[in-house]
Formats: C-alpha cells, structure tokens, sequence
C-alpha cells in the first residue's frame, strides 16, 4: 500500500531534483564503497557513515564482490597482452606521425630515400655539435670572466675558478644518472657492439641522446681534460635510429635491419665528420674503430652523409661565429716549398716510435686504474655511499691543479683546448729572441718566471696523461680522442723545439739549408699518438683536413704505422680494453697461439635444447613459446618435434601479429556484431510467434484526446523546444477519482516527445503508467543530451518541422549558439566472460603458418664446422644466429653468445677439443649402414604400412627414387 501512494504522488514532484538526488546517491556509494577495502567489519562502522552499510555486514554479497574483482584482474591482464603485443607491432601511429608519413611518401620517397635520409642526418649532427660547441664556450667563457673580473683577491678568484666546474660537473654526474645512466662514457665500444649485432638496451633511445648532449656540455664545460669525438658517435647513432624507426612507421625500406646497420655504419663516420669538419678522416677512422668487415656498399653513404654535416657545420661558424670563411679548425701556415728536410725522417720515425710506446702505456695505466677503482672493497663501499662524491672530488682536484694561480700557470690553465691545440701548432719557434706581440701573447701561456717552455711541455704533457686517465672514470660522457691528441701535440712541440735549439740555422741537404718547422713537429706527434692509443692510421687524414695542409704526409704517415706497429704489439687498442673491461658481448679475435680454432667443432659448443615452433601447434602453445622466451627474435620452424626437419625461420613479431589477428580487437568485435545481429534476429522471431500467440488484452483505461486551439499548439511548441525546462511535464489526471481500491499508479505526461510528434497516433497528452518511469526518465536523458548535442547554424533562426497537417515552423532554442561534437559510433564488444570464454576457444585451434612471412632459408651449419669457419662467417657476413642441422635435422643451434665463450675458452686453452680420426668417422658410418637381409625386412615392413596408408604412397615411392640415386 506504501509504495502504491508513494507511486500515485510521484508525479506531483520534481523530476530534476530527483535525478540530481539520484546522482548524489549514486557517486556517495560509489566513494564509499571504493573506500572499503574489507568486506566485513568487525566493529560498528563510523558515526558519520550512511546507512547503506549495516553493521556486521557487507553492502554486496562476498561471492558476487570476488567475481567482481577477478573480472577486474582478468580485464587488466588482458589489456595488459594485448598494450604490449600492439606495443612490440607497431611503432609510431601518431597524426603527426602519420603527416610526416604522407610527406615522406610523396616527395622523398620518389626522390631517394637514402640520400634524403644520409643529408637530414648529416645537417641534424652539424646543428647539434654547433650548439654543443656554443654551449661548452659559453661555460669556459663564464669561468674566465669570473676568475678575471669579478674576484678581486687570490682567494676569491680561487673558488670563482672551481666553482664553476665543480657545479657543472655535479649537475651532469645527476642529470646522466636519473635521465639515462647508458649515456655514460665514450660510445664508441658499445657502437663497436652494436654493429657487431649485438643490441644493448636503451643505448639508442631519445632519453640517451638528451642525457648524452646535455651531460656532454656539463663535462667539457667543466674544462677536464676530455674531449667529445667518441659522444659525438654515440649522439649520429642515436639519431640515425630515431630516424630510421620515423621512417619505418612509414612503410618504408627501412624496415629491414641490414638497412639499419649500415644506416649506423653511416652515421658514425658523420659523428666524427661534424666534430671535426673532417669527412673523409671520419669516414675511414669509424670504418677503422667500429666494423671489422666493412660493406663496401655502405661507403658512398658514410662520405655523403659525413661531407654534409662537416660543411653545414663550417657554414654554421662562418654565418654565427663571423669567420670570414669556410676555413679548418686548427689551421696552419707552413711553408709549402721546403717542409721539411728529408735528414728529419729519422726524428719523425722516433716520435713514432716514442709514441707508440707511450700510447701502449696510456692503455695499460688506464685498465690497471679502471681495475683498481673496480676491485677495491674500502673504495667501493666509501663511494657508495653518495654517487656525486667521486666526480665531485676528481673535478675538484682537476681545476685546482689547473688554476692559474697555482700549477696552472706551468701547463697553460687559462686556455681552452682549442687555444691549447692552436698555440701548439702555430708557425714559428718559442725559443727565438726577436718575438713579435702576437708571438709573445702565444708564448707567454708557455713560460712562466721559475721555469722554460721545455719543463711546462712536460708537466702539460704529465697533467693530461694522468688527468684524462682518472677523469674517463667520472659517471659522464666524455671521449679519449682530444686528450690525447693534446698529448701528441705537446710531445712532438718538444722534439721539434730541441730540434730548433740543436740546428739554428736549419739543415743543409743537397745545398740547401731547411728550418726547422716545430709546428710540423707537434702535428706529427698529434697524429702518432692518437693512433698509437686508438690503433688507427685514418688520424694522419683527420689531421691533414683540421689543419687544412697536406705538407707533413710523408712524416705523418711514417710516425703513425710505426706507432701503431709498437702500439699494437704490445696492448690493444683503447675501445677494445673497455669492452675487456666492461665485458661487452663482442667477438674476441684468436690468438696466434691458439690451436683449439682448427680442432673445435660447433657441435662442441651449441645449444641442443632449441626453442622452434612446428606446423601442428595451436595458439596456446605459441603465445606460451613468446611468453616464456621474450628475448629470441627469431624462431626457427621444423616439421613436426618428432621428425625436426628444419622448414624455416619465423620472425618473433610475424607471430605476435599471428595472434593479434587471430584474437584481436577487430575479429574480437566482427564476433561480436555477428552474435548480436543473430541475437536479434532470434529475439525478434520469439516475439513475433508471441505477438501471434497471444491475444491482446483490452485495456481498462480509456484516453480521449482533449481539445486542441491554436494557442495551445504554439505554446506546445515553445515547450517541446525549449532545452532548459524538462521535456516532460507531468499532470495529474483530470478524470474522477476512484476508491483506493481502484486506484492506479498512473499519470498524464504533456508534450511526451522532444519535438513535434513524428510518429502518426501521436496526442497531445499521453498517458504513462507508473511502471514505465524508468523508461521515461530514460528517454528523457536521451532526448535531452540529443537536444543539446545538435549543430547550430547563425543563419537557422526558424526551424521547419513536418507534422500531420502540414509544415509548421517554430523558433529555434533561445540558448547560445554552439557547436559540438556528436558522440562517436557506438561500438558493440562482448562482455568479459563472454570474451574469455571466446578467446579460449580460439586459442585451441591450430596455427596456419602460411599466413606470415616464413624464411625458406635461415643460415645454417653442420655439426662439423670448425670454430674458425663460425667465427670467420659470424664475422664476415654479420649474422647473430645460425641453426646446426644434420641431413636437414634440427639439432642445435649457435649465437653471439655461444661462440664468444668458445672463442673466450679456445684462446685460453679451457676448451677440449674432440679430436675425431676421418677413418673413425667413416666407419661408423658405414657400420650404421643396415645389411642387404635386415635392409629387405625393414622395406617390407615399410611398405606394408605405406600401403595401409594411401596418403604416404606418392612420399614413399619419391623416397625411393632418391634413395636409388
């Protein structure tokens, strides 16, 4: 009886304020409910709490709370697969993504996409080491200024001197670590790994390149004796991968990974072309430094890549820096007609010499520092304690040394490195007595009052060997290549300077009396170094391009084979110890006292437990296979797991869009729409056999339809338009009251519809009854949000609507004008059980490999391969994995890995080779061979079940041919 007086007097209230004290209800038990964390409470709830929750009990039942909840945990998983199998197909699906994707197509596409490519990487490099360089002036610039004129007293200018370096180095030891600890270091090991095949994680990424140049700019900022050849390889890298993966979202050839290595071979000769404006040295110092078979195809990409960025980069200095013209870095101005004196070859082959020695004991002092540092316990737990304690000391310690006050006045502490390297290479003797003003603002950088240019060329040489040794061990980027270079330079100035002091008056060969030229001098040392420590003969052209002179080639050339011969015979070079010491994956190469490579076969070092897929597996099987071996990009097919006859190889992301099209969201919701429309169908078909069923109840209710004037249908108009009233508007009936036995829970709606009526019994009053109410504050959301959603036009004032007699025009919504956007099309999906149960099911059915791209031929070795024919074709034709096989069987299979540690234990003698005799091998052969009476009896056996198996008749008679052959 309540809830019949409640339902009669419902109409007499307000439905928005219902609705809103609904809504009100709805998001206060929802806050709550999410609150609760227990669902049970074995004390009374709070006093503030509602009335929803009775103590002692939950507002849901437990079991239906649970379903719930793993419904939940089901869904997020499942989102969670598919994110990440979507995640490892796709790469960038952006819109700004997709334009440039249009661009490309359009225009570079058509023109040649690797000249394109080769030239937007060659300018990108050229702005990015113009910035860095404008970046690290701007530091050295600042400490200058407030040693010079901001301090006013020795100790003011002491702490203006290391203040500077100390915060920019701090400020880059935190920014590497926190944004990418990878960027670290030179680059130039891990680029010599990476092309070898071997992918390093996160070492080619965008947060590595920011980390890299910002921190690179903190380093040399600093003034450490560090240089930035070897970050800036690292940095062409980094961005000849984010260009490559742009241009792969565009379909492109890049896709292939061969066309990415080589698109990384290209870009570390454009790293040291734009460092030092050098493209031919910095096309053939990283085919020297990175590969050790190089393409010969991907040369013509390495110039022209590395000749754009070395010109824009000139063009950069001469448009922001004022150069009067595109010129070398380090120029000179040696005499061309006698350079030198063909007596002086004998001193240039000695500052090879002393520099290949030197060199070797640069790379044995800096692994025996790295060990040290390494190995020592109290060191390692004092330093980590606080990350920022060890740069903050070594930088520290550095500018103190340096600082002009002190020992800096005896090594040339108030100069940059440029202005180092350029007074090193400058054109006349510091030793002469008639100096002219510039000479003298030269010299005086390189004398002080307590010593000579001698002593200070030895303590410069002494601080640089030493300081860039224990400053490569900082937490930031820094590159190898410019200390030592200043190393070279600083030796070959002292030779030529003790040359010049020797014969004054120069050398006299064949009637001729030569000068001494000690500038030439110290870029033959410049050269001999560097390439004694990086084993390199490409610096003698690096040399010739930034000095802009060709004059000193043959005693370049001469001191740098002769080094690198000393150099190389005694230690390896540089990158290579910090592969050793950081025991990157990369392939050591044999020693000449091995003897293992000759007698060592793949079969003694290979995988035998080989993750393959087959024909006959099912989606389950194969979305476990992926689960279980995230790393493996390939996987190689077999026939089935009892014959393993090698079919192929199938690329790891061929399978996860395997499954995505097998189970994904666009087959997940045709299923769906397939279900609903027969849902429907079936739906629709049951209710017309009940409509035909059964009779039609005659209703107790009588509606006569009042009388309707003129007035009354303007003014229902202006109701039915009008967004900001209700679209319905409830009155209570006019008929007579019945007894309350009698009494219904109905009630009158005026003016039902939105607008003007459409559907053809339409009235203007409609009655509801009481158990429609849902319904009708249903349809009056919807109409409600309809209205609201429709475009306006400033030029619509009147709106036209067609009704039973006639075109009636009613005034528009009075509201403002504005336009909005329609919801989107509603998308039918299954629901979750529904979906797990369907996904299931799909995953039961076998797999059809033919749908992907399979590789009819992967590379492959049989189980007698020597270790030095693997490692000659792992070398030379740059393959990361190959499949042992016997007679076309599956047996292993060999990685970088694998090979590495054989090649590892082959040089140091752990492996045991299994030294097998030919006539051994033969006869066991040849006794596995069966005899011609067991041979018959297994041919008849054969056959009777061929016969009793007509599909294996045509294979067994093909066998046989074969076999009789």
């Amino acid at each position: 009886m309540e809830s019949t007086v409640s339902e009669a007097h419902f109409g007499e209230e307000d439905i928005d304020a219902i609705d809103k004290e609904w809504d009100e209800f709805n998001k206060l038990l929802t806050k709550k409910g999410n609150s609760r964390e227990q669902a049970f409470y074995p004390c009374p709830p709070p006093d503030d709490d509602f009335d929803v929750f009775m103590y002692g009990r939950y507002s849901r039942q437990l079991g239906e709370f649970a379903k719930l909840e793993a419904l939940k945990q089901a869904e997020k998983r499942r989102l969670k697969e598919e994110k990440a199998r979507k995640k490892e197909l796709h790469g960038y699906h952006g819109k700004f993504a997709k334009t440039i994707g249009f661009i490309w197509r359009h225009t570079f596409a058509k023109l040649g996409e690797d000249w394109i490519f080769l030239a937007i990487l060659g300018v990108i490099m050229a702005f990015a080491s113009f910035i860095t360089d404008k970046g690290i002036s701007m530091c050295n610039k600042a400490r200058i200024w407030l040693y010079r004129d901001l301090a006013v007293d020795p100790v003011t200018q002491y702490f203006s001197w290391i203040s500077l370096p100390v915060c920019l180095v701090l400020f880059g030891a935190g920014f590497s670590h926190l944004v990418a600890p990878q960027s670290i270091g030179s680059g130039i090991p891990e680029m010599k790994t990476i092309l070898r095949g071997v992918a390093l994680k996160e070492y080619l990424t965008f947060r590595t390149l920011v980390a890299k140049v910002v921190g690179l700019i903190a380093t040399l900022g600093s003034g450490l004796p560090l240089g930035k050849e070897g970050p800036f390889v690292h940095i062409a890298s980094i961005v000849a991968t984010i260009l490559s993966k742009l241009v792969t979202g565009f379909k492109g050839i890049y896709e292939n990974e061969s066309r990415n290595t080589e698109m990384l071979a290209a870009a570390c000769a454009v790293g040291v072309g734009s460092c030092f404006a050098a493209p031919v040295g910095g096309v053939l110092f990283s085919i020297e430094v990175t590969t050790v078979y190089f393409a010969v195809r991907n040369y013509w990409r390495g110039f022209f890549a590395a000749v754009c960025g070395a010109t824009v980069f000139r063009l950069l200095s001469v448009w922001f820096d004022k150069t009067a013209t595109v010129t070398a870095i380090f120029r000179t101005n040696f005499q061309m007609d006698f350079p030198f004196d063909p007596q002086e070859l004998f001193v240039f082959a000695l500052i090879g010499t002393i520099s290949g020695l030197g060199g070797a004991f640069y790379v044995w002092v800096h692994r025996q520092y790295v060990t040290f540092m390494r190995k020592s316990k109290l060191i390692n737990s004092f330093l980590q304690e606080n990350r920022f304690l060890y740069p903050g000391l070594v930088a520290l310690l550095v500018t103190t040394v340096s600082c002009p006050l002190g020992f800096g006045q005896f090594i040339a502490g108030d100069l940059t490195t440029h202005e180092q390297v350029t007074s090193l290479f400058s054109n006349f003797t510091w030793t002469g007595a008639n100096r002219t003003v510039e000479e003298h603002n030269v010299i005086q950088h390189w004398e002080s009052p307590y010593t000579g240019i001698y002593t200070n060329l030895f303590l410069y040489i002494v601080f640089t060997f030493i300081g860039s040794i224990i400053c490569s061990t900082i937490p930031l980027p820094s590159g190898i290549f410019i200390p030592v270079f200043k190393i070279g330079a600083a030796l070959g100035r002292m030779v030529g300077e003790g040359m010049h002091d020797w014969f004054p008056m120069g050398l006299n060969y064949g009637g001729h009396m030569a000068q001494i030229i000690p500038g030439g001098y110290a870029t033959v040392g410049a050269a001999a170094f560097s390439g004694a420590v990086t084993h390199t003969i490409s610096v003698s052209v690096i040399i010739f391009e930034m000095t802009g002179q060709i004059t000193h080639i043959i005693p370049i050339m001469i001191a740098v084979l002769i080094s690198n011969a000393v150099a190389s015979f005694l230690t390896p070079s540089i990158y290579d110890s910090i592969i050793l010491i950081k025991k990157l994956p990369y392939l050591p190469d044999f020693l000449p006292s091995s003897s293992g490579m000759y007698n060592v076969y793949v079969e003694d070092f290979m995988l035998r437990e080989v993750k393959y897929i087959y024909n006959s597996m099912t989606y389950e099987q194969l979305k476990s296979l992926l689960k279980e071996n995230r790393k493996l990009k390939t996987f190689p097919l077999v026939d089935n797991p009892d014959s393993m006859i090698l079919l192929g190889s199938v690329q790891r992301f061929q399978l996860i869009d395997l499954i995505e099209k097998h189970i994904g969201r666009e087959r997940r919701l045709q299923v769906a729409a397939i279900r609903q429309k027969e849902a429907q169908e079936k739906a629709r078909e049951e209710a017309l056999k009940k409509t035909e069923e059964k009779q039609r109840r005659p209703s107790r209710f009588h509606v006569s339809p009042a009388a309707v004037d003129a007035l009354n249908m303007k003014q229902m108009s202006e109701n039915h338009l009008n967004v900001d009233q209700p679209m319905f508007n409830p009155v209570y009936g006019s008929q007579p009251k019945k007894s309350i036995l009698k009494k219904t829970n109905s009630f009158t709606l005026r003016g039902f519809n939105p607008l003007t009526s459409h559907s053809p019994g339409c009235t203007p009053y409609t009655t509801v009854t009481g158990a429609e109410s849902r319904l009708r504050l249903a349809f009056e959301n919807i109409f409600r949000k309809s209205t609201q959603l429709q475009d306006v036009d400033n030029s619509d004032s009147m709106a036209v609507l067609s009704g039973e007699n006639g075109a009636i025009i009613v005034p528009t919504s009075p509201t403002s004008l504005k336009k909005v956007q329609l919801p989107n099309e509603r998308v039918c999906d299954m629901t979750p059980e529904d979906q797990k149960a369907w996904e299931e099911e799909q995953m039961q059915f076998p797999v059809d490999f033919c749908k992907c791209h399979i590789d009819p031929a992967p590379f492959q070795l049989v189980e007698r391969t020597s270790l030095l024919k693997v490692h000659s074709l792992f070398s030379m034709v740059g393959i990361n994995i190959a499949y042992v096989t016997a007679i076309g069987k599956l047996i292993g299979v060999v990685g970088l890995k694998e090979l590495r540690r054989a090649i590892e234990d082959a040089n140091a003698g752990v492996l045991n080779p299994q030294v097998v005799e030919m006539n051994t091998f033969y006869n066991a052969n040849i006794t596995s061979i069966p005899i011609n009476d067991e041979k018959d009896e297994i041919e008849d056996d054969e056959k009777d079940e061929k016969e009793s198996d007509p599909n294996t008749a045509l294979m067994s008679n093909n066998n046989k041919k074969d076999s009789e052959c």
